[in-house]
């Protein structure tokens, strides 16, 4: 279509590939952890694909950042240029076994497998890990599946959860009263929501959850100082299923599986006389 006469013409300016890696680079010192490919776009929505792409694709190749899988996600991380400068002049050896733990990331490695992928003595490795340790490059962390063994890590790294046993160890000790407490408050939490609703209205779902739901009222209580997230709620809602004391039930329409602390088999409320259940499955 032909533009009209006298119509001022915008001209889009092109983005300097170099700027594009510049806004890149200053997303990952902002999240040390990681960026995917979201932040990324959202940071740079004014760029296409094509040029997001081949900024991402030449500061891999030069080495600035580097790409991890962090369980489905795929991150993007500032390179640890300062463990490899401390590693300059260091024996190959070192930069062998600082590699390799570099690798297995935040869920750390055992000795087992670093002895096998370096196929060092036993000795030697011991000796190694000793002085990556001495220069801070690496760090021993117990892990909760194995607490008298230990597994390896970058110094800088936050340890995952599967190491540490998350909110529910403290020292490598499971917290038990913590489990309890949160037990108790998440079961209440459901009840007080049952008791406050009709039977017509727990149907709109008055009377049921979400995950996110209940850690919005564990957080408002302020009853424990660790960070729960929303897989940590879940765990102990799954734990309550298991006790026969609430339900799970995904709704058409939801956003997510919902909790009810009083529809079950035998219940005054049940999936076996509910005339909604039955309208839902067109029996």
């Amino acid at each position: 279509m032909a533009q009209p006469t006298g119509m001022p013409v915008v001209k889009q300016e092109p983005v300097e590939e170099t700027d594009i890696e510049k806004v890149i680079l200053d997303l990952c010192q902002k999240n040390p952890d990681g960026i995917d490919n979201k932040i990324i776009e959202q940071g740079l929505s004014h760029c296409d694909v094509q040029q997001r792409v081949a900024a991402i694709n030449k500061l891999l190749t030069t080495g600035c950042i580097d790409l991890l899988q962090i369980g489905q996600r795929l991150l993007y991380r500032l390179k640890d240029t300062a463990g490899d400068n401390q590693l300059k002049g260091t024996d190959t050896q070192d930069k062998l076994v600082y590699q390799i733990i570099k690798e297995a990331d935040n869920k750390g490695i055992w000795i087992r497998d670093i002895r096998s992928k370096s196929n060092l003595p036993l000795t030697q490795l011991n000796k190694v890990l000793k002085n990556l340790e001495n220069k801070e490059l690496i760090k021993a962390v117990k892990s909760v599946a194995a607490p008298k063994k230990k597994v390896y890590m970058l110094f800088n790294l936050e340890p995952d959860s599967s190491v540490t046993g998350g909110a529910w160890y403290s020292d490598q000790d499971f917290e038990s009263e913590l489990v309890d407490l949160l037990n108790q408050q998440c079961y209440k939490f459901l009840e007080q929501k049952a008791k406050n609703s009709t039977w017509i209205l727990s149907h709109s779902n008055a009377a049921t959850a979400t995950a996110e739901e209940v850690l919005g009222y564990i957080t408002q209580l302020r009853v424990v100082t660790v960070q729960l997230k929303v897989e940590d709620i879940v765990t102990i809602l799954n734990t309550l299923i298991f006790d026969g004391k609430i339900t799970q039930s995904t709704r058409v329409g939801a956003s997510g599986s919902r909790v009810s602390s009083h529809c079950h088999e035998g219940g005054a409320i049940s999936p076996g006389t509910c005339v909604y259940m039955r309208d839902w499955l067109e029996l």
